[in-house]
């Protein structure tokens, strides 16, 4: 998709509307329009990046730092309980620009669908061998 297509990108660039609630020189948030509780948000690197690994580390700690942010105000400004932050990569992205939903929570506020069933191991066997793959993707990764 290229940015003159991109959703996001179009209200970054005011060529479509957008409940903005924060900007600054890295990203920008707005209202969710399909929201899963009112407020919920989605906070956007002003730069097309598809994806969380798409995106430079510089932009990394600037961008969680304004999830942080605008955390705090919807806690504060709709006196909520607590919020759930998610970022979908690829799978269930519905618009491929990286995108942090910033959601308001409050008890028994019937979200309990949105979560996906848990399953425990196998065994501890099973558990130690995820564990080790993923141990060594990270090492390969570092390298």
């Amino acid at each position: 998709m290229s940015t003159k297509e991109c959703a996001f990108c179009k209200i970054i660039k005011r060529e479509s509307e957008g409940y903005i609630v924060f900007e600054d020189e890295i990203s920008i948030a707005f209202l969710d329009i399909r929201p899963l509780n009112p407020g919920h948000c989605l906070l956007v690197p002003k730069e097309h990046y598809e994806t969380l690994m798409d995106i430079p580390e510089d932009i990394i700690g600037p961008l969680f730092k304004n999830a942080k942010l605008i955390s705090r105000a919807i806690e504060l400004g709709l006196e909520a309980q607590g919020i759930f932050i998610g970022i979908n990569n690829r799978v269930s992205q519905s618009v491929p620009h990286l995108h942090i939903h910033i959601v308001p929570r409050n008890r028994n506020d019937n979200l309990k669908g949105f979560f996906w069933p848990r399953y425990p191991y196998k065994d501890r066997e099973t558990a130690l061998e995820i564990q080790n793959r993923i141990k060594s993707a990270i090492d390969r990764l570092l390298v």
